[in-house]
Formats: C-alpha cells, sequence, structure tokens
C-alpha cells in the first residue's frame, strides 16, 4: 500500500540542496549513508560532525512500534501532552502470538489472552492518528518494507531489527520506547554521529549461497561488537546485484554486530520491489533523484578514503555459513561444519528446523525454501526433522498459498505458523522429552543465545540461510552438507540435493484480501484510553523521581554479573511479554538471567541485609523497602540484543541507582540515560575484579557531573580496606540534564506542562 507520499515528496524535494551543502561543509564526496544523515538534522546542518564524538539532533520522518514494547512507549506518550503524534508512526501487533500449533488456532489463542492489550494499542493508537496493523497481519519489520520504507528516509524503531528497512535505502534505527517519545512528540531525537563501516561486495552469489550468508559472514568478522557506533553501508556490483529483500535480510541482522543500522544504496531491485508492492509513485520519485540517493562516485573509486573501516568479500566465493551455537558471531562455513561438529560435540541431530521471522520471511526465501522441500517427495526422501514456516507478513503468507508453497510445504509435514515473530523471540510452546538433554536446532532467525528460543538451556541453536534450513530438516544431520553429501532415499538409492530455485519476486504478482491495517481516527479527542486499575497487564505510569542533588552513598552491590549479559538476560521475553505493559509485574524478571560472578548461579545473588541469597528480583525490593539504594556491574558489551527498554525501567524502577560495566551496548546505554540511571563504565577495565560482594559503594562527583569529566566510585570492602576507582562516561549536557530531573520524559513533561 502507498502511505505518506506528500511527507516522500518533501523529502525528495529537499534532498538535492540539503545535500550539496552537506558536500560543501565537508568539502569532499559523501557516502550514502552521510547523505541522509545530513538531510535529516533537525535544524538545517552548519558544521561538520566527527564521526564517534559529536551527538547530533535529528529529525527521523517517522515511528514504528511493535506491540510488547509499543505498550510502554504509549503509556510514556500518554503522558506528555500532545493530542497527535507530530510525525507518522505505527504499531505492529507481532509479539505476543506464541507459536504452539499451527497458524490460526495460535492467532485466536493470542488474540483471546491479549484481548486487553490489542484493545488498549487500538484505542490508543486511533486516539493519537497512528496507524495500528492488527494481529496476523505480519511482522513489524516486513509489514515496514512492503508499505513504508523508502530510499533515503530516516525511520527510527522500537525493536533492535529496525534496520531491516535499509534494504529499501532507508536509514532506520532501534531505539528504545523513550527515544519514539521523542520523536512523536515533535522533539529532536539525539545520535552521536555514527562511525562507517564500509563493505564492499563484488562477484555475484550462485547456487546454496543466499543474502543471509554474507551477514553471516560479516558478523564472524566483525563480532557482535565490533559495529558498535557504526552505520555498515554495503556498496559495490555485488550489492547491486542482491534482491531487495536480500538485502534487507543483511540490515536486519546487522543488529547482531551491534551497528547502529546497515544501508544499501537505491537501485533498480529497489524500484522493482516499490512497483511490485504498489508504490510506483515512490519509485518514480526516487528514480528522480537517483544521483542523491547512492554514495558520490569517488566513493566507489577509493573506499578506504572514507570509510572509517573497509572489508571486502567476493560474493563468487562465498559459500554458505551457519553461525552459532549461543552466540550469532560464531561464523562456521558449511564444508567446515561436520569437522566443527565433531570437534565441539554439538549434537548431530538437527531436532527442529524453522525458517522465516523478521529476517529470512520474503517471498524469495519462502520459494527458494520451497524448492528444497519439494525435493524431498520427488527424490524419495522423508523429512527427519520437525519443520516449521513463519510467513512474515499476510501479504507474503496470501500470496505464496495461492503460489502454491505452502501446500509443498504441507506435503511434507511443515507446520505453518502466524505471520509473527514465534519462535524467534521465544514464543514457542516447544515439546520435547527431557528439557534438559542437549539438543540442536536450526533456524532462519537473527539470534541464538542460550534460551532465546525456547527458554532451554540446553538448545543449541543454529543460524542459517533457509534454503540450508531446509536442507537440514530433510536431512537431520548438523553435519550434512547439500553441496557435496548424498543421501539414502526410501528406495535405498544414493540422492543429491539439487540447488535451491526461486523467484526474487512474485511473478503474478502480490495478492491479499486483508492486510490487517486500521487507520487512526481523523480526530481522537472523542476517543477515550481506558486502562483498568486493577489490570495484571498493564499499568499507568508514575514519574521517577529527581536526582537528590547529591553524591550517592551507602550503595550496595545488587549483582555483578558475569560474561555475556544481554537484554534477555536483563529482562526475559517469551512469558515475561505479556506484563510489557505493567512495570511491576515485569520487574520480577530483572536480572533473572544474568550469571552471578561470585556463585556462578542465576537469580541467586546475596542479600547483604540477611546474609542469604535469594532471586535478584526479590533481593532488590528488599533494599528498596529500606530505601538502600543499589549498583549493577557488568561485564562487556552489557545489554547487547533486543532493544527493550524494559531492561533499562526495571532497574530504575526497583530502585538500582547505577550500572557499571567495562562496555556498553549503544541501544541499552541510551536507554538507561533516557531513564535517569547512571551509565557508567570502568576507566579501567581491570578494576571490575575489584568489586566484591559485600561491598558498599560511593559514587561521587555527581555535584560537578559534565561532559567528559570522570566520575569516582569508591569500593568499601568488609575487611575495612578501600578501592577509588575512576569511571568514565558518555553523557552530553542534555543527557545529564535527563538524569538531573529523573528521566527525559520528565523534562517533556515540563516542556508540555505536564508536570
Amino acid at each position: 500500500m502507498l502511505f505518506d507520499l506528500d511527507l516522500i515528496k518533501r523529502v525528495y524535494a529537499e534532498l538535492p540542496t540539503k545535500v550539496e551543502t552537506a558536500r560543501r561543509l565537508l568539502n569532499r564526496p559523501l557516502t550514502m549513508a552521510e547523505k541522509i544523515l545530513y538531510a535529516h538534522t533537525y535544524r538545517p546542518a552548519t558544521q561538520t560532525y566527527e564521526r564517534g564524538k559529536d551527538y547530533v539532533d535529528f529529525a527521523p520522518d517517522r515511528v514504528a512500534m511493535q506491540d510488547a514494547t509499543a505498550q510502554m512507549a504509549l503509556l510514556q506518550f500518554d503522558t506528555c501532552g500532545r493530542d497527535r503524534v507530530a510525525v507518522p508512526s505505527s504499531v505492529h501487533c507481532d509479539h505476543l502470538i506464541q507459536a504452539k500449533v499451527g497458524a490460526t488456532e495460535d492467532l485466536n489463542n493470542a488474540i483471546e489472552t491479549n484481548r486487553e492489550v490489542y484493545d488498549f494499542l487500538s484505542s490508543i493508537s486511533n486516539k493519537y492518528g497512528i496507524g495500528f496493523w492488527k494481529p496476523g497481519a505480519g511482522i513489524i519489520h516486513q509489514v515496514v518494507l512492503e508499505n513504508y520504507a523508502f530510499p533515503g528516509g530516516m525511520m527510527i524503531g522500537t525493536d533492535s531489527h529496525t534496520p531491516n528497512a535499509g534494504g529499501l535505502g532507508m536509514i532506520a534505527i532501534g531505539v528504545g520506547g523513550a527515544d519514539a517519545v521523542d520523536v512523536m512528540a515533535g522533539l529532536p531525537w539525539e545520535l552521536k554521529m555514527p562511525k562507517l563501516i564500509g563493505v564492499k561486495l563484488t562477484g555475484k552469489m550462485s547456487g546454496w549461497t543466499s543474502a543471509k550468508d554474507i551477514i553471516l559472514k560479516v558478523a564472524g568478522i566483525l563480532t557482535v561488537k565490533g559495529g558498535t557506533g557504526a552505520i555498515v553501508e554495503y556498496f559495490g556490483e555485488g550489492a547491486d546485484s542482491l534482491s531487495c529483500t536480500g538485502k534487507a535480510t543483511i540490515c536486519n541482522m546487522g543488529a547482531e554486530i551491534g551497528a547502529t543500522c546497515s544501508l544499501f544504496a537505491y537501485d533498480d531491485k529497489m524500484a522493482g520491489y516499490l512497483k511490485v508492492t504498489g508504490r510506483e509513485d515512490v519509485a518514480e520519485l526516487a528514480d528522480g533523484v537517483r544521483a542523491h540517493l547512492r554514495p558520490d562516485a569517488e566513493v566507489y573509486a577509493n573506499p578506504e578514503k572514507y570509510f572509517d573501516q573497509l572489508i571486502e568479500i567476493n560474493l563468487s566465493e562465498l559459500e554458505p555459513h551457519v553461525n552459532g551455537p549461543f552466540t550469532p558471531d560464531l561464523a562456521t562455513p558449511i564444508s567446515k561444519m561436520a569437522e566443527a561438529v565433531a570437534a565441539n560435540g554439538w549434537p548431530d541431530a538437527v531436532e527442529v528446523a524453522l525458517i522465516g521471522s523478521c529476517t529470512n520471511s520474503s517471498y524469495e526465501d519462502i520459494s527458494r525454501s520451497a524448492s528444497v522441500a519439494a525435493q524431498a517427495k520427488t527424490k524419495g526422501l522423508k523429512v527427519r526433522s520437525e519443520f516449521t514456516v513463519t510467513p512474515g507478513s499476510e501479504l507474503v503468507r496470501f500470496t505464496i498459498e495461492k503460489d502454491g508453497y505452502l501446500g509443498t510445504f504441507d506435503q511434507i509435514g511443515g507446520v505453518v505458523l502466524a505471520n509473527a515473530c514465534g519462535p524467534c523471540i521465544g514464543q514457542w510452546a516447544r515439546h520435547i522429552d527431557d528439557p534438559t538433554r542437549k539438543n540442536t536446532i536450526v533456524t532462519s532467525f537473527n539470534r541464538n543465545f542460550a534460551k532465546r528460543n525456547d527458554g532451554l538451556a540446553s538448545t543449541h541453536a543454529f543460524v542459517a540461510s533457509p534454503e540450508i534450513v531446509t536442507a537440514y530438516a530433510i536431512a537431520g544431520r548438523l553435519s550434512f552438507n547439500p553441496l557435496r553429501d548424498k543421501l539414502i532415499n526410501e528406495a535405498g538409492e544414493e540422492v543429491m540435493l539439487d540447488e535451491p530455485q526461486g523467484y526474487e519476486l512474485p511473478p503474478k504478482g502480490f495478492s491479499v484480501d486483508d492486510p490487517g491495517y486500521q487507520a487512526p481516527a481523523e480526530s481522537g479527542s472523542e476517543v477515550d484510553v481506558v486502562v483498568n486499575p486493577d489490570s495484571q497487564r498493564l499499568q499507568l505510569l508514575q514519574p521517577f523521581p529527581a536526582w537528590e542533588g547529591m553524591d550517592l552513598r551507602g550503595l550496595r552491590l545488587l549483582i555483578k554479573a558475569k560474561g555475556k549479559c544481554t537484554t534477555d538476560h536483563i529482562s526475559m521475553a517469551g512469558p515475561w511479554l505479556k506484563y510489557r505493559g505493567h512495570l511491576d509485574n515485569i520487574s520480577n524478571n530483572m536480572l533473572i538471567g544474568a550469571v552471578n560472578y561470585f556463585n556462578n548461579q542465576t537469580d541467586s545473588v546475596k542479600n547483604q541485609l540477611t546474609g542469604e541469597y535469594g532471586p535478584v528480583p526479590a533481593t532488590q525490593r528488599a533494599y528498596k523497602a529500606s530505601s538502600i539504594g543499589t549498583v549493577v556491574v557488568g561485564d562487556e558489551n552489557y545489554g547487547e540484543g533486543s532493544s527493550r527498554e524494559h531492561a533499562a525501567m526495571e532497574p530504575r524502577h526497583l530502585g538500582v541507582r547505577a550500572i557499571v560495566v567495562k562496555s556498553f551496548a549503544r541501544i541499552h546505554e541510551t536507554n538507561l540515560k533516557k531513564q535517569g540511571m547512571l551509565a557508567l563504565t570502568f576507566a579501567n577495565k581491570e578494576d571490575y575484579e575489584k568489586v566484591q560482594e559485600d561491598d558498599t559503594f560511593e559514587i561521587k562527583g555527581l555535584t560537578e557531573f559534565a561532559p567528559g569529566h570522570q566520575l569516582t566510585m569508591v569500593l568499601q570492602h568488609a575487611d575495612g580496606t578501600k578501592d577509588e576507582i575512576k569511571l568514565n562516561h558518555t553523557y552530553n549536557q542534555q543527557q545529564i540534564e535527563w538524569f538531573k530531573a529523573g528521566s527525559a520524559l520528565n523534562l517533556i513533561r515540563k516542556q508540555f506542562g505536564k508536570v
């Protein structure tokens, strides 16, 4: 469908002048990312901004929210005083649908179970002029790509995989709900000017290799934090050869390397996708400013001069990859998988193979997978793994059913799930005989941290392309390589799987009866948003208290987290999703997945008031009841993963005063700042080891809190000794004001007279 045409016309009308202004300011050629960034400053750019250093106020064109994060974002927006959102915004109901039986029954169960939440989201969207996509309409990122994304635009979304829209040449960045509130309120959105990582793609893929393998390869190169603070810009002849949805897959999973976002330049593949999804007018407008939607020629000629880091991948030589287990950056070429399985003792039997999700559920993905699945029947093979298929949107689902692909999956025992996130985010009622048994699953999803998909620490989850996952479903072995290995069919014959075949776009076009969209009321003044005060799912928010105006003393240690601590560890999804609109209830999952440094256990910390060990949330509630603030200490890349701001709001709500870590993931650090928390890093990372279980803390220097000035933390040990250590921070003056006011939202309320 075509939305926001007037907005897009305005963006393109202003783009040539803004790009030329930026080119003069920087006095050099520009990358694609730089063109979009400088064209979207909140006020016309009059200076250059240093990458990785300067904070910049931006004006995104739109906001997208999924149902799990939209609840808290809109509960916050409801208090800020505006009658309508300032920019086009949308809500997508995709996270609360649990995969259990199949699409129809699961969707009906979700609608009944979550009726209170859906009614709230529908009504508050109606009131404030927000487009509402009903449950079953599809996964937020696929729906955005099909309807809202446009080359050269800028969008923020309350989900870490918002960068999916980079497949249509858009700077699209995952944020917390408080950032979304800023933009919906018409205020500037602040971001540190990203560094730029260039990925030059040469050659052309063939055979079993797909776009998924490019990002799996890049993840192996950059690791889960190698893209932090950077935009990854793909370019070159290989980039132009990729389908639009293939580009989106790559940009989507850029979240797994910590990138701010990822981006491709506008090309004919994007134009074709716009046209087939009913946006011919947008393609025509984009063609008129095409030169401004691609890097300048000099960037192509000498990319090393314009990027902070440059990677080159020859697609003609790239082979399929399989990443995992337990981290999305452990990349293994398919030719080395059998060796890796044996060397690491990974369970070889693939018990479940799952394709789909926001990362890989396009028509191209499904058609290529179906071409592999069809061979199970034609070659006399039996599917040996449980097999599920998750379409990305109702548009895709309806079309692949019309074109016969759903029937192909059904014939080999595949179970088609609802158009929703499902197992990708832990919304999966998995059937397994022994939940403690080591087992292997393979998905075409994006993330594979322990417990991510099914809540089981014993599950070894691997990530691959949909066609490779389908081949694994047929072979039933992780050590299987479809490029060279033969299988024994039902007749005892040796057979090999043929290379996948598919279509980038449906030959007969997309079709859909009901895409699932609800337009908002012209005026929401008569619309009531009702939250039952006794609800266990929704809770109106109370402002967080302002800073007391003094240094913090007498703080206790809540937990010293050991190793990887993602937002899944801090605020789990799965069954906890039902409390995303109720801050107090969901706070009962705070840090229950983090490993305690002192006993190597999860959800078991020492209560210094009693000397006993107990659950993290209950221990923190005991401290709060005694008016004692606490400190959480963490390791590297603390808060990586999903954008969920609940991981910042829960500790704030329960009385944690500071998070002190070796390093932060970008979105989580920003979320903490927005909620009035202290997000601090060890100036000397080795000081992490000095923190002891029974320490009492003092954080000094807050009365002179200023950008670039270190704070001091005093560790008073139980034996009477103490350590003084230096702490760094990245707060600018505006963010310091958030801290002093108690949260960024408190300042917004003051601006709109709602204090």
